[in-house]
């Protein structure tokens, strides 16, 4: 019986379909399981490492540690030192992995229609129905901050010109210039195109509060 190759001989597994073709190398560097959920973390802003684990319920720590490896090595995620008192690492998305947004949102507004019942196995993070509700903000011209509070908990997205960078982030705003109350359910009916904002305003679903531009065009001032 031959000998078993030591590891340190075997060839590397190489990671690509070593297809000439836009979609196969897309998928070289994003296509391998839990890197676009990472994305998904990502396009909220800087992360640490601890709070992606947190937030990608099922990943091993050393899965996660490979994809953010791969990431870098990819040229769509960075890693840097935040300044004191912080004294932590983060993790950020290039302006190649921040691209990645459209793609994300067309896989959320895809993959809806399978989310018609809650798993009792399902985690669940407020932030992650952002996507399919910034398709529902798109048409929206005044630039500012929308407070997004849900059961599951409150995220922030921006509106106008500003949500090309960053689009969502996690938990309140700061200073938000408009907040808006809706369940989950209806985010996700938003983002399938089953109703539209003004129409969700109008019959009550959206509770709309705030003085300010970004809420009266909310409101269909």
């Amino acid at each position: 019986m031959p000998r078993q190759q030591p590891a340190a001989q075997r060839p590397v597994r190489r990671r690509s379909y070593d297809q000439f073709c836009a979609s196969a190398r897309a998928l070289d560097s994003v296509g391998d399981r839990w890197t676009l959920l990472i994305v998904r973390e990502l396009l909220a802003g800087p992360r640490r490492y601890t709070d992606l684990h947190a937030d990608l319920p099922g990943v091993s720590t050393d899965v996660l540690a490979s994809r953010l490896k791969d990431m870098e090595q990819g040229g769509l995620a960075v890693r840097r030192r935040l300044p004191p008192p912080a004294a932590a690492s983060v993790y950020e998305l290039t302006e190649r992995g921040q691209g990645l947004l459209p793609v994300l949102a067309a896989l959320a507004e895809w993959g809806a229609p399978a989310l018609a019942e809650r798993r009792p196995t399902d985690a669940v993070r407020a932030h992650w129905f952002a996507l399919p509700l910034l398709r529902a903000l798109a048409g929206l011209t005044q630039e500012g901050v929308l407070e997004v509070r849900l059961d599951e908990g409150e995220f922030h997205v921006r509106t106008g010109r500003g949500a090309a960078v960053e689009p969502y982030g996690f938990g309140p705003a700061p200073q938000p210039d408009a907040r808006i109350a809706l369940d989950a359910e209806l985010c996700l009916e938003l983002g399938r195109g089953g109703v539209t904002l003004a129409e969700a305003v109008k019959d009550g679903r959206i509770e709309v509060t705030g003085d300010g531009p970004l809420a009266a065009e909310l409101r269909g001032g």
